[in-house]
């Protein structure tokens, strides 16, 4: 897929609030810090699309940008740290929640996982709530090129290892980094297949 446009459309505090579509939105999630804002950037080729931060929590809506005027790329609020106070961030994740448990047209949920890391608990739990809710996602490893090939693969073995236990059968993964923009066509190249799946369904 080539990204010929991406322009943010606006920023919805409810799902009551996102804009009225039935074009395909694909969504990315992730624990705070994880790398999102720079991966929206990566994947698009718009460097500035998405607002990066060294702060985290920095995301606070949902905010849907348009690409190539047919799909919509939602950045959503990340799970975890954030420096604002409990009554607020448990509002987000309702809301998120319902987003993505309630809205139709969300054809893809990207979970974003730093590969630096061991499992985390707020993941492996993310992802078997949206497993309840039979919602379809994809884990997007991010920040690969912090680490050596082989440790990298450690890394993924242990994800696969704790989801296994529960899992079958496995998400599909996807590696990538910023820095040398691997996993950008893999991704782009699902989305473009479930696109093409819906327009085959309707």
């Amino acid at each position: 897929m080539i990204i010929h446009s991406a322009s943010f459309i606006q920023s919805s505090a409810t799902l009551r609030q996102c804009p009225d579509s039935e074009k395909p939105e694909f969504g990315f999630i992730g624990r705070s810090n994880v790398g999102k804002s720079s991966l929206i950037n990566m994947l698009t080729g718009f460097s500035h699309l998405a607002k990066t931060s060294g702060s985290p929590g920095k995301t606070r809506t949902i905010n849907h940008f348009l690409i190539n005027s047919s799909w919509y790329l939602v950045d959503l609020p990340g799970y975890g740290y954030a420096k604002v106070p409990v009554g607020m961030r448990e509002k987000w994740i309702r809301e998120v929640e319902n987003y993505i448990v309630r809205r139709e047209s969300l054809a893809c949920l990207f979970v974003l996982l730093d590969s630096r890391h061991k499992p985390q608990t707020s993941d492996m739990a993310f992802m078997e709530f949206l497993g309840n809710n039979q919602v379809p996602f994809a884990r997007v490893f991010t920040k690969s090129d912090k680490l050596s090939s082989g440790a990298l693969e450690k890394s993924i073995h242990l994800y696969d290892l704790e989801m296994m236990k529960i899992w079958e059968p496995l998400p599909p993964a996807f590696i990538t980094s910023t820095v040398n923009k691997a996993g950008r066509e893999e991704i782009l190249a699902l989305i473009e297949e479930t696109i093409n799946n819906l327009s085959n369904q309707a």
